[in-house]
């Protein structure tokens, strides 16, 4: 079996917890800069001290409340400060934190409740607390629901410090006392594309395990005093180690989920470092290229991509020559500047997870002065297992192991990982969690490779599609190159037990006015007019081309057909980190893959 281990001498002691650095903080450096939060449209530091308190009388409400050291609460909102309040003052309670996304349907929210034997609960505003009332009065263990929201002194924040208003620091210190590295700290649920989700069981210890690791990797990003600024969904363990690692490094951190306004809050906000998933990359490629091409300057932007993109690669192959240099200044002047500003002018570089980012993305992002550092992860792996970093990266990778952690390639080319930072098993579920966890293993799934230790994903083992002739087809290399297609929203491969291989392929709607401005079309055009758009067609029939020029002919897509509608995550068809719920867009489009073999 082939194996790569990169070794660690990390040693967390066993009465460690993720509340440690906050008090260690507000004891010894209480003025330190934690976070940047957003008051009437201005971002305004928050101090480790201000922080530390306010967690402490929300820990204080919690208990006055009735939650026992154990209990589990649930976190049902998007990502916003109150967040990252409310998490550390569960763990400060001695609880173990629920994290639930706020686009979950009501089916889903009160299965995790029930499951988890969640107390009390948390839901970020009033129309969710109503969209999701009949599954709460439910749950037998819950015992109440508050709301985050609140006008002026109002809020589940305000709502617990009053309640705790009378309790002491002993209480708290007492719990504290009491808890273990290898205690719960939380409980994360599958986004369930198939079956059921399964609740991730982690620890104290595996998330400082995974941040101490990430940091010696990662190194640069992770240093004291930089910034970033959080979009991703915090019940996904990704953003949650992100904003657990920043305040274990003192990084600080600001929080948004205004995503249309994304752009000019990262202009703002001015983030040394971006970390997302890769489909926020593959849309701000997409976004620049588009406005290019609306604005007459397509085949420069293209140029650039090319030279962006053979810049990076020759910096693997020995340095780019003196002709590749004058070209890349040429464009760092005419386009690269332009993307680096949209991103806020100081940013160092970014991570990318979650999904697999792609060599051609990785190379142009670097190739503009924006290296795109990728990892892996899961939620069983308390996120990074696997990272590229300055100075060891190599671009279509995932990276090196992180310290402290095994990665090994079955026979059968599954990943098998090992170390501090995987998890034990499931939340109430022995059986799954066996047949996760063999032979002091992690079998995650996913197909790879091992290459001088970086390993590289390949695909998922339920996701490969077997062809009625035989042929194995990983669906995700073909999907990523088509859309990169700037007109093209998602792609989903089709064609298990079927004679050739076909494509779903939707339409991204934000790029349909330029498209329709430059082909003399509507502007009121509607999108399902353009499915069999003459010229829309061959665009994607080029793309597709594109993407079958990079696999065997036996792989390449023969038919595709182009929907009237978008996948989305309110249509279930999307995870929140934007992966396909294949089973779901398979149901749900069935006569349309019907067509492709009729």
């Amino acid at each position: 079996m082939q194996q790569y281990t990169t070794p660690s001498d990390l040693n967390i002691d066993d009465k460690a917890t993720t509340v440690d650095a906050i008090l260690r903080y507000r004891a010894e450096r209480p003025t330190m800069p934690l976070f940047k939060k957003r008051s009437n449209g201005v971002w305004v530091t928050v101090t480790a001290k201000h922080f530390a308190d306010e967690v402490d009388a929300v820990a204080k409400g919690l208990i006055a409340a009735g939650v026992q050291a154990g209990d589990r609460v649930g976190l049902l909102s998007s990502t916003r400060y109150e967040w990252t309040v409310l998490d550390y003052a569960i763990w400060r309670a001695g609880a173990v934190t629920v994290a639930i996304y706020e686009t979950s349907a009501p089916d889903q929210v009160g299965y995790i409740v029930e499951n988890s034997g969640a107390t009390l609960l948390f839901v970020e505003n009033d129309t969710h607390h109503a969209h999701h009332r009949e599954v709460l009065d439910a749950a037998p263990a819950l015992r109440e629901t508050l709301v985050i929201e609140g006008g002026p002194g109002e809020g589940a924040i305000n709502e617990l410090t009053k309640r705790g208003a009378d309790l002491g620091d002993d209480q708290l210190d007492a719990r504290h006392a009491d808890q273990l590295a290898t205690d719960a700290a939380t409980l994360i649920y599958t986004s369930g594309t198939t079956g059921r989700p399964k609740g991730v069981v982690l620890t104290h210890a595996n998330f400082l395990a995974e941040c101490a690791a990430t940091r010696d990797a990662v190194g640069a990003g992770l240093e004291e005093g930089k910034s970033t600024l959080l979009f991703l969904p915090l019940a996904h363990v990704f953003a949650r180690v992100v904003a657990v690692g920043c305040v274990e490094n003192g990084v600080i951190l600001g929080h948004t989920n205004d995503i249309p306004n994304l752009i000019n809050d990262l202009a703002v906000f001015q983030p040394n470092y971006v970390l997302s998933v890769p489909r926020v990359f593959e849309k701000v490629f997409n976004s620049a290229k588009q406005k290019a091409y609306d604005g007459g300057k397509g085949s420069i932007f293209d140029k650039a991509t090319e030279t962006a993109i053979a810049y990076s690669t020759a910096l693997e192959n020995g340095g780019p020559g003196l002709g590749l240099k004058l070209k890349h200044m040429l464009f760092d002047a005419l386009v690269y500047k332009k993307l680096r500003a949209a991103l806020g002018g100081n940013c160092e570089g970014a991570i990318s997870g979650g999904a697999p980012l792609g060599a051609r993305l990785g190379h142009f992002f670097r190739g503009v002065g924006i290296p795109v550092y990728e990892g892996y992860g899961l939620s069983e792996t308390t996120a990074a297992v696997t990272a590229n970093y300055e100075g060891c990266q190599k671009v279509g990778s995932v990276g090196r192991p992180v310290p402290g952690v095994s990665a090994a390639i079955a026979e059968d080319g599954e990943v098998l990982l090992k170390g501090p930072v995987v998890f034990n098993g499931y939340w109430h579920n022995p059986e799954a969690s066996a047949d996760a966890i063999r032979d002091g293993w992690f079998h995650t799934g996913d197909i790879g490779r091992l290459d001088d230790g970086f390993l590289f994903i390949t695909g998922r083992k339920k996701e490969i599609i077997v062809t009625a002739g035989g042929k194995n087809v990983s669906p995700a290399p073909l999907e990523d190159a088509i859309r990169a297609h700037p007109m093209i929203s998602q792609c989903m491969v089709v064609g298990d037990n079927k004679p050739f291989i076909g494509a779903l392929i939707t339409i991204d709607p934000e790029a349909v006015p330029g498209w329709l401005e430059r082909h003399d079309l509507p502007a009121t055009t509607p999108i399902a007019d353009l499915v069999d758009n003459a010229a829309l067609r061959s665009e994607i029939s080029d793309a597709v081309d594109e993407a079958n020029g990079k696999v065997s002919k036996a792989e390449a897509i023969k038919k595709f057909t182009v929907l009237a509608t978008d996948f989305t995550i309110e249509s279930g068809e999307l995870t929140p980190t934007l992966k396909l719920k294949r089973n779901v867009v398979n149901d749900a489009y069935k006569q349309a893959i019907a067509d492709l073999y009729t």
